[in-house]
């Protein structure tokens, strides 16, 4: 499988052989269930003690003949807190139970229940991770997953750009990203943050983003920008290939495809 490397103009230079990786069989069963397993949440829960910091004496005692006693009183079996005290006269409160005032929650959030304890086979990563690099030269899949594209047909895929471009600064780079890209590919590449609609707002989750384009570059290249999303060959994973699903808008530099044959040879 070959495909063509651009320059910072959008012009085709040379023509290089890809790494087999790049056309193997995209199984996307086997990427969802790597997206799964890498998910993770912040766990939360009240504190331990929430609801019990108290001198709350325990149940009260419903047997005949014992000193604080409530036998035949039609008292209930709530755990109390004294307020004041007179012998065996008592002023307390219904206290710790989730039924009184300040007691503890019900059902609170349980911190084992949110820590993902999910493994992953070695070889099914591997297969995963072909598969996501896979789907980055598959123009169905692309054209799949945006549906702004409306079956456009996209030129020379996976796209492969020469390494001049990380030298480029911000203005420039972006120009050059027009060229590179068609229109609608391009307004797909720049990441976007919209207010989300609905309660979503009200709840932690104000504002929206899209994915936008990733940028793969060699080891020994980096580059700086908010625009999108630049990832080095050696941190690359599932993740970020198939982030949102597989076929993501995807450029390569030259050194960055070059490396990624040595490392999956």
């Amino acid at each position: 499988m070959k495909t063509a490397i651009l320059d910072i103009n959008g012009k085709k230079t040379k023509e290089i052989e890809l790494p087999k990786c790049f056309s193997q069989e995209i199984r996307e069963d086997i990427v969802a269930k790597i997206l799964e397993t890498k998910k993770h949440q912040q766990p939360y829960a009240p504190s331990l003690v929430a609801g019990k910091q108290h001198s709350a004496s325990g149940k009260i005692r419903h047997r005949r003949h014992v000193w604080q006693s409530h036998y035949g009183r039609g008292m209930s079996r709530v755990p109390r807190k004294v307020m004041s005290r007179r012998g065996t006269q008592f002023n307390w409160v219904g206290a710790e139970v989730s039924g009184m005032r300040g007691g503890r929650r019900v059902h609170p959030p349980k911190v084992l229940s949110m820590i993902n304890t999910k493994k992953i086979n070695k070889k099914e990563l591997q297969i995963a991770f072909s598969s996501a690099l896979s789907a980055t030269a598959n123009e169905n899949k692309i054209t799949k997953r945006y549906l702004k594209l409306k079956g456009e047909k996209i030129k020379d895929l996976p796209l492969v750009v020469e390494s001049k471009l990380i030298s480029l600064k911000t203005k420039e780079l972006i120009s050059c990203l027009k060229k590179i890209l068609s229109e609608q590919l391009f307004a797909l590449a720049l990441k976007k943050k919209t207010v989300r609609s609905g309660k979503g707002k009200l709840r932690g989750r104000k504002y929206k983003s899209n994915a936008g384009l990733l940028l793969v570059v060699g080891a020994d290249e980096k580059l700086k920008t908010n625009s999108f999303e630049v990832v080095n060959v050696k941190n690359l994973g599932v993740v970020d290939l198939a982030n949102g699903g597989v076929g993501r808008l995807t450029l390569y530099t030259e050194k960055a495809i070059k490396e990624l044959g040595e490392k999956l040879k």
